[in-house]
C-alpha cells in the first residue's frame, strides 16, 4: 500500500469508483470530473487518496475543504471519506484520516469536521477510534 496522496486536476478521475460508492446518484466519471475540477475546487475542494498496491484508482479517498466559521474558528471539513468495499479493513481510512489531520495542522486549523449518515455505523467506529466526537447534530431541509 503506498502512501496517501493528493489528486490534482488532472487526476480527479482516480478518484471515481471509490467516491461512487458513497455517492451513487454520481453516474459517469466524466460528471464527477466536471463537477469536482469544474465547480468545486474553485470553492477550495480537495481531494487526498490511498492506492492499493497495483491498482491505478484510489481504493479510499477523501475530499475536504478549509473553511472559516464563526463556531468553529479555522476548520477543515470533510465533505467525503470512502474506502471501496474491496478495499476496507486495510488502513486506507487511518492513512487519510490522518493525512488530513497533518494537513489541518500544516494550515493552522483547530479542528477537522466531517457529518456522516446515521446507518454507516463502521465508519462512525472509525471515526470514533481516531479521536472524533459526536458533537452536533447536523439539520437539513429540501427546498
Amino acid at each position: 500500500m503506498s502512501a496517501a496522496r493528493e489528486l490534482g486536476p488532472g487526476e480527479t478521475h482516480l478518484a471515481f469508483a471509490a467516491l461512487r460508492e458513497l455517492r451513487p446518484h454520481l453516474t459517469s466519471v466524466e460528471e464527477f470530473v466536471a463537477r469536482v475540477d469544474g465547480v468545486q475546487r474553485a470553492e477550495g475542494y480537495r481531494l487526498v487518496a490511498s492506492f492499493a498496491d497495483g491498482d491505478a484508482g484510489a481504493a479510499a479517498v477523501g475530499g475536504f475543504r478549509r473553511m472559516h466559521t464563526l463556531a468553529w474558528g479555522d476548520q477543515l471539513y470533510v465533505d467525503d471519506l470512502v474506502t471501496q468495499e474491496a478495499h476496507r479493513r486495510q488502513g486506507h481510512a487511518h492513512r487519510l484520516l490522518e493525512w488530513i489531520l497533518a494537513e489541518a495542522r500544516r494550515l493552522g486549523c483547530g479542528q477537522v469536521h466531517l457529518d456522516s449518515a446515521p446507518h454507516r455505523h463502521a465508519a462512525h467506529r472509525r471515526y470514533l477510534t481516531a479521536g472524533y466526537r459526536i458533537s452536533a447534530f447536523h439539520f437539513s431541509r429540501d427546498v
